[in-house]
């Protein structure tokens, strides 16, 4: 057994004895050298590439034959002799004695080969890992290739460069594009012995940008039937060879020079949304709509405000973007959706009317998207999920048709349907390796999971949620929901202790809180402490109608106490004769005391004023109607 290791040490030595190590690193420091003497000198001497390729193999090939060489013979004084094995050695009685290290000229000849090769690799390795990519961090590097003469006429060659030049020039000024100057690019063409520009086809094109470390490049040409010029670009990806963008620009021969400012203006929008669209959420990415990146980053900034929940921001920004570009159909309809959210329903069926007024003109995505938020204020859920379907159809990896497709079926109680969409949308998050844009992607199916009493799978999520949503409310309200519904009264309290402190952070109001904690206990099934809270933050605020019919609703539908329950929400109705909610409040407990006629009444009259689809109202009309039909076949 012992035998194995001895041989294996006796080789490990003989490799030193013959300098293996020591040939195997100056050969390896010397094919680097080449390699990058190779590749300096290519261009300047106009060499063919694929030398450098041969080289390389060579290099390859030839680093066998020099461990080989190694092993076999060795450098003398006295010349190049074959190498004794140790056997031999030992044979004539040499003793050979333990490896010391001395200076000898082999060693300084390595150390100056790994110096050259530090010094060569430097640039490579700290200049452009670190300093390049610094600057170029976040940008989208562009060539622009010089646009070939396909007039048959020579008097416009000149404009070849001229239009090439005035791009640049154009894009140079942009901080989020990193633009390769015309020297290089011309360098280059030439030392390809592209002369004559016929031959700069996009494959070469390809080619010249990729050595040129360019994401795209603009690729473009000139023709020319009768008076009319016509001048074509298209934005490239390098290393794709896809064609991202086609641009086309029409005029006479005298406006050449709006021509191309035209020109470079579109593509110079298209590169820098390409480049914004990069710092967003993935569905937000499919929101662009427009050709101002000034008006797009209002857009970004008020997407960004909204996921939030900052909505007075939001609404501000989205204005923004508007007033540069008020044809921006995605900030219309997300500045109708930030008032909605705020309660402000009549500003968001404004917004939303204007971009539906305009939906035929549409490409049919966004006919869809527009329709889909007209369903929200203007029509039911059923019209909603008909939309949301079609826009999943359209691009089965749009995140927020999933999302809201869920919020949907959770808002008409149908959460085995909503799970699975909920589901989808945390799967395509974790696939693209981001967080999810905002909480509620969590939370609703939370909901959900609470809803269908898989309690296991929820926490799990929650888990989740708070490595990327720490200390939001709404998740600590769902934690501490489940924790009471699982019977952990300590760890709730902790929740609730710590939802109280964030709202306080966050200026709610004393009355506000008390109305959040009771909405937890209520869920939680905790009814007399639930209907603690409702009473105190009427106690707190005794004249605002929205507590007196917070806590009319609760004692109606928890069947607690129907008779203070209607004394609560007439005070409201004193106050605010037309407010649809108190008007549900009112005709659901008339209702609840059988009284089906003058339900009826209140809750169809509740119905025609409510801004927008409520679930619970229509199931409460459907029921008094239903029992009013009843009363009149008896």
């Amino acid at each position: 057994m012992s035998e194995s290791p001895n041989k294996l040490i006796r080789f490990w030595q003989e490799l030193k004895r013959r300098k293996v190590f020591s040939v195997v690193t100056t050969y390896a420091a010397t094919a680097y050298i080449i390699i990058e003497v190779v590749n300096n000198l290519i261009g300047p001497l106009h060499l063919p590439d694929w030398l450098a390729s041969l080289v390389v193999i060579l290099l390859i090939i030839g680093l066998p034959a020099a461990v080989i060489m190694a092993w076999i013979f060795d450098f003398t004084p006295q010349g190049i002799k074959k190498t004794e094995s140790l056997e031999e050695l030992e044979g004539k009685g040499i003793v050979i004695k333990p490896f010391k290290r001395k200076l000898r000229a082999s060693y300084v000849l390595n150390a100056i080969l790994i110096v050259a090769v530090l010094i060569l690799a430097y640039p490579k390795i700290f200049k452009r890992n670190t300093l390049e990519n610094l600057r170029a961090k976040g940008k989208i590097s562009v060539a622009v290739m010089p646009f070939k003469n396909l007039t048959n006429d020579t008097i416009w060659n000149v404009w070849q460069d001229g239009i090439q030049n005035e791009i640049i020039a154009s894009l140079t000024n942009s901080e989020e594009l990193k633009i390769r100057q015309i020297e290089s690019i011309t360098g280059l063409i030439q030392s390809k012995g592209l002369s004559n520009y016929a031959s700069l086809t996009p494959l070469v094109a390809s080619d010249l940008s990729q050595k040129l470390e360019a994401n795209v490049f603009i690729y473009g040409s000139i023709k020319q039937v009768g008076i009319t010029v016509r001048v074509n670009a298209q934005i490239i990806d390098s290393k794709t060879k896809e064609a991202l963008k086609s641009f086309q620009i029409d005029g006479t021969p005298e406006k050449i020079l709006h021509i191309t400012d035209s020109l470079s203006m579109l593509i110079k929008n298209f590169l820098v949304i390409s480049k914004l669209e990069k710092e967003v959420t993935p569905e937000t990415r499919h929101l662009a709509g427009t050709s101002s990146p000034e008006a797009y980053r209002y857009f970004i900034s008020g997407s960004n405000a909204f996921m939030k929940r900052d909505y007075p921001t939001a609404v501000n920004l989205f204005s923004q973007a508007l007033d540069i570009d008020s044809n921006f159909t995605f900030a219309t309809l997300s500045l109708s959706i930030a008032y909605g959210n705020q309660g402000l329903y009549e500003d968001a069926k404004k917004w939303c009317l204007k971009a539906y007024d305009n939906r035929d003109q549409m490409p049919m995505w966004q006919k869809i998207w527009i329709n889909w938020v007209h369903a929200i204020f203007l029509e039911t859920p059923q019209e909603e999920i008909k939309y949301l379907k079609q826009l999943k159809d359209f691009d089965d990896q749009f995140s927020n048709a999933y999302s809201n497709l869920g919020y949907c079926y959770n808002a008409l109680y149908q959460y085995d349907k909503a799970i699975p969409e909920m589901e989808k949308v945390l799967e395509m998050y974790n696939k693209w390796g981001v967080k999810p844009s905002w909480i509620y992607d969590y939370t609703f199916l939370g909901y959900a999971y609470h809803k269908t009493g898989q309690y296991r799978k929820e926490k799990k999520l929650y888990k989740k949620a708070e490595k990327d949503f720490p200390d939001d409310p709404a998740l600590i309200q769902n934690q501490a929901i489940l924790s009471f519904t699982e019977g952990d009264t300590i760890k709730a309290n902790i929740f609730i202790k710590k939802y109280i402190s964030l709202l306080k952070d966050n200026s709610s109001s004393e009355a506000e809180i008390a109305t959040d904690l009771a909405s937890i206990y209520s869920e939680a099934c905790n009814l007399n402490k639930a209907e603690e809270y409702y009473r105190q933050a009427l106690l707190l605020e005794s004249d605002k109608p929205d507590w007196l019919d917070n806590l009319a609703y609760f004692l109606l539908e928890k069947d607690r106490n129907i008779i203070e329950g209607m004394n609560l929400v007439e005070k409201a109705l004193e106050l605010k004769p037309d407010n649809y909610s108190y008007l549900h409040t009112k005709g659901y407990g008339l209702y609840k005391q059988g009284n089906y006629q003058e339900a009826l009444k209140f809750l169809q009259k509740s119905d025609d004023l409510k801004p927008a689809y409520v679930h619970d109202l229509f199931l409460h009309l459907e029921a008094a109607k239903k029992a009013v039909a009843e009363l009149k076949n008896n």
